[in-house]
């Protein structure tokens, strides 16, 4: 679907235009994406608490019918628990935070709740849950949406030209602020409290259910009017 907005400007034998271009996505990803957080008096002691909680997320989502290497680390981070009292800041030992996600095809949606379970025997956090497009999904809709929003570039440019009794010719440059995807997050923990945190995310888990997200392509091209 094409969206049109005002032309950006026009100098000397040539028109610039901005084209847009709006088209409809379906998610084929759902990831689920779970935090670990240990302390330590020492930043090894932190980090080898981390390790078995991870370690148990790890057996518990194959005892689910995950495999092994499904589980992704985002980022691992150690570093002092520092924190202020009466106007000074004090350390209390070590934290060790670690951020994975682990990806569901929505055709396995029902694989969904039970990653979460898993999660939490693990002793892991929920953080959030994402519709998300992969890889491939991405490289297809970015081309779609690239060349609707060239289409409708054009469109405007030979609209303009025309109002002037002209025609647009040569393309003369071209800018694209490429491709406006990112993923449509369906949960975030709310840091109510940890039960209640994974207790919608299960319901959400259940209900859920991929649909049509829109996503964005703009690019900005330059034509010589004759």
């Amino acid at each position: 679907m094409f969206v049109f907005r005002p032309v950006s400007y026009s100098s000397g034998n040539t028109v610039s235009v901005q084209g847009i271009a709006e088209i409809k996505a379906m998610p084929d990803l759902v990831s689920v994406y779970y935090n670990i957080e240990t302390k330590g008096k020492t930043s090894a002691e932190a980090t080898e608490a981390n390790n078995e909680i991870y370690n148990n997320l790890v057996e518990e989502l194959i005892l689910t019918g995950f495999e092994k290497g499904s589980l992704k680390t985002e980022s691992f981070n150690v570093y002092p628990n520092n924190y202020w009292e009466n106007g000074r800041e004090k350390s209390d030992g070590y934290k060790a935070n670690r951020y994975l996600k682990i990806e569901v095809s929505s055709e396995e949606i029902d694989k969904l709740s039970p990653s979460i379970d898993a999660g939490v025997k693990a002793g892991a956090g929920i953080s959030y849950i994402n519709f998300e497009l992969s890889q491939k999904s991405q490289n297809t809709y970015k081309a779609q949406a690239l060349k609707e929003a060239s289409e409708d570039a054009m469109i405007k440019a030979e609209s303009i030209a025309s109002g002037f009794g002209k025609h647009a010719g040569k393309l003369v440059s071209v800018q694209t602020s490429d491709f406006g995807y990112y993923p449509w997050n369906v949960y975030s923990a709310g840091g109510i409290s940890y039960r209640e945190d994974v207790a919608m995310a299960k319901e959400i888990a259940m209900d859920m259910q991929p649909s049509e997200q829109r996503i964005t392509a703009t690019i900005t091209a330059t034509f010589r009017i004759k």
